[in-house]
């Protein structure tokens, strides 16, 4: 093997050390479906909270902000503990789409299992549908009351739709 080949070979090893390390660490909370790790954002795969503005109605209609109750819950979950994560994929925005755990802890799962996000089965490909039929089924979070999936809020927000009447009505 050449000095060069040789060089070329360590490089790459070390650039994977260093991209697994980066993604363990404490976690800083985005928003209920994205965190961040060492300076580099990632997306929670195969789920979608609602945006931090979004509002949902309770058990008793009462509006409330339901994607500000994701982070909050999230933040509180993750508790300062180290979380791991591990790429699948980037999204358009080139962050980093992975799988999340916090003490073993798929948080995707936790998140959908807790009414706190959904399954996104265009990119889970229904890897959460069992949770959020639990979640559904017991009426956790979201699914007391209700609301407009994030995706739906996301296409009324983008052409200057206002939080008030893109949320449930």
């Amino acid at each position: 093997m050449s000095l060069r080949s040789l060089a070329v070979l360590v490089f790459a090893i070390a650039g994977s050390i260093v991209r697994a390390d980066d993604l363990t660490g404490q976690a800083s909370v985005i928003d209920g479906d994205t965190i961040e790790i060492h300076s580099t954002r990632i997306r929670v795969f195969g789920i979608d909270a609602p945006e931090t503005d979004q509002l949902c109605r309770d058990e008793q209609s009462d509006r409330y902000r339901c994607g500000q109750k994701a982070s909050n819950a999230l933040f509180d979950f993750i508790a300062r503990r180290p979380v791991s994560c591990g790429e699948v994929d980037r999204d358009r925005y080139r962050r980093s789409v992975s799988v999340c755990t916090v003490a073993g802890i798929d948080i995707g799962d936790w998140l959908v299992r807790n009414g706190l996000a959904l399954d996104w089965p265009q990119y889970s490909k229904g890897g959460y549908a069992a949770a959020q039929s639990e979640a559904k089924a017991t009426e956790r979070g979201m699914w007391a009351g209700s609301f407009k999936e994030p995706w739906i809020y996301r296409a009324c927000i983008r052409p200057g739709g206002r939080p008030e009447g893109c949320s449930d009505d």
